[in-house]
């Protein structure tokens, strides 16, 4: 009895992703928008997964909207999307499908390309979100959502890539869900 691989490592990818998206929110550092590692796992699922990086992201969002303590510090509920960090959790989304397409030109500048466009995405829904739900205004949501993440968010990006190079240096297309 022999089931569909790819079907299966799907399965698996996204489960260990959407476990390590939650881990990253554990880890932060408090602020108005908390500094945390997700953005990181966001970036290493769409280089590992591609395109279908899209699906622990969604479940990641999913599960926490509907009350799994899964999102920063354990929180959960429809709330936290309606509040001042709810932009980053959908941009997770549409992060790790701009990250997960871009990864699967592989080529070093289409990675940085990607990596960067899925970080500027999410600043966008971010500071929109922070906005939009708090009254700020552009400035304040920049001051606020966007500057304080651009140092750490650029060592996200160097170690995504430098673990993307790993990985196909070292295991050739094992990891690549489209192989």
């Amino acid at each position: 009895m022999y089931g569909n691989e790819k079907r299966s490592s799907l399965i698996i990818y996204s489960a260990v992703f959407v476990a390590l998206i939650t881990v990253g929110g554990w880890i932060s550092i408090p602020f108005i928008v908390p500094f945390t590692l997700q953005t990181l796992f966001v970036l290493l699922a769409a280089s590992v997964m591609k395109k279908y990086a899209v699906i622990p992201a969604a479940l990641y969002v999913l599960f926490g909207t509907l009350g799994l303590p899964l999102f920063h510090n354990g929180t959960a509920g429809i709330g936290i999307l309606f509040g001042p960090t709810g932009g980053f959790l959908i941009g997770f989304i549409l992060m790790a499908f701009i990250a997960g397409m871009f990864f699967s030109k592989k080529t070093l500048s289409a990675d940085i390309t990607g990596l960067v466009l899925a970080t500027l995405l999410s600043y966008i829904f971010g500071a929109g979100w922070f906005m939009i739900s708090s009254g700020a205004t552009l400035p304040a949501a920049l001051i606020t959502c966007v500057v304080p993440f651009i140092a750490g968010d650029v060592i996200k990006i160097t170690a995504a890539e430098l673990v993307t190079l790993r990985l196909r240096k070292s295991e050739g297309s094992a990891l690549d869900p489209d192989r």
